[in-house]
């Protein structure tokens, strides 16, 4: 999958378009998936890891952010082992739905 270098998929916060980070990317030479403004359906941690992380941590309170931090980590670990993470590999799924239902909301892909 990473026979091409390294892609990256990210919403278009701020942040994630301001020159010094497009800079940054295009200086390791990662190039950066298009993404439309305004699509949750088509961010893959929305869909994939964020629900999986938060079910096993709800309720939980930790002590400090740096045991938040081991324990975020260790589960994600956790989670990529058994290659449940697979979320980048259905976008182009995700994208002819999207592009079909002309930007329209997408439930349960």
């Amino acid at each position: 999958m990473l026979q091409n270098g390294v892609s990256i998929l990210h919403d278009n916060a701020r942040p994630h378009i301001g020159a010094p980070v497009v800079a940054l990317l295009e200086k390791y030479g990662w190039k950066r998936l298009k993404h439309t403004p305004y699509s949750p359906d088509l961010s893959p941690p929305d869909f994939d890891l964020f629900p999986k992380l938060k079910e096993p941590l709800r309720g939980i309170r930790f002590p400090n952010l740096d045991i938040l931090n081991e324990e975020v980590s260790r589960r994600i670990r956790e989670l990529n082992k058994h290659g449940v993470l697979c979320s980048i590999q259905v976008l182009p799924k995700r994208w002819k739905s999207c592009i079909d239902k002309q930007g329209d909301y997408i439930e349960g892909l």
